[in-house]
């Protein structure tokens, strides 16, 4: 099974060159990020064409993430618990089903930026509600992966200049902090499991030439219970569709397990 992420930036305004990369790499899960859009805006017939069962966490213009299978979802949750009042879009969790169930999530996590304002503390608030939640889908014992958008810089190397986001909330000790916290749960994170080579990078900004000179930032995680990491195969950045006509500033990233 191939499960990718990926931050889309936009489904509508770049929808087709998310079908072209969706019809070429035919991943069997794929989570999906700042959608921004409702739910009823979403291009659910283009992908049920495609062969995806479909389901969405949207919201208007901004943020919104999505789950698309080749089998049915199940147990489909919309939100992420411990805030009631939260309205913003940004977690979808469900059961892929199939010979062997997985239960995977699609994750937008907060940017936090500027770090002096309340931005910065929903952010590290967010993570507090994730790692709460994520111990408790730990507890199921049961083949889990934690996929998006995670909005961290793990480590210095996961940045080609890392001196230029010092004082970015992406990169603060409170977010690796609390990055570290939910691996140490027991998570596996299926890139440095795997591969983990420097300069691997998962965002290029629009700005400033960044891919052009590939002064990116590696950002989009996936997180796997260990029943999942005893099956991983694979995990592969697709950094050649940040080169595609009017691209997301993130490119996917697929794992693959055994199963």
């Amino acid at each position: 099974m191939r499960i990718a992420t990926w931050n889309v930036n936009s489904v509508n305004a770049r929808l087709e060159t998310v079908l072209r990369w969706f019809e070429e790499a035919s991943p069997d899960v794929a989570c999906l990020q700042e959608i921004k859009c409702v739910d009823e805006k979403f291009p659910t017939e283009a992908f049920e064409r495609l062969g995806y069962n479909v389901a969405v966490h949207g919201q208007k213009s901004y943020n919104g993430v999505a789950l698309l299978s080749k089998t049915p979802l199940e147990d489909v949750r919309r939100g992420l618990p411990g805030e009631e009042t939260d309205e913003q879009a940004r977690y979808l969790e469900a059961v892929v089903s199939g010979p062997r169930p997985v239960r995977v999530a699609s994750i937008y996590l907060p940017n936090g930026n500027p770090i002096e304002t309340e931005k910065f503390g929903y952010k590290l608030g967010w993570m507090a509600r994730l790692n709460a939640h994520a111990k408790e889908l730990l507890a199921y014992e049961e083949p889990l992966a934690l996929m998006g958008d995670y909005n961290v810089i793990p480590e210095a190397r996961d940045a080609a200049r890392p001196q230029d986001w010092v004082g970015d909330a992406l990169f603060q000790p409170q977010s690796r902090e609390a990055f570290r916290a939910l691996q140490w749960l027991g998570f596996t994170e299926a890139f440095m499991a795997i591969d983990g080579h420097e300069g691997a990078y998962t965002f290029w900004d629009y700005q400033a030439g960044a891919w052009q000179r590939n002064n990116g930032i590696r950002i989009d995680h996936a997180l796997l219970s260990p029943q999942a990491a005893d099956l991983l195969r694979a995990c592969v950045i697709h950094k050649d569709v940040r080169g595609w006509d009017k691209p997301s500033d993130h490119v996917p990233v697929v794992v693959e397990l055994d199963l």
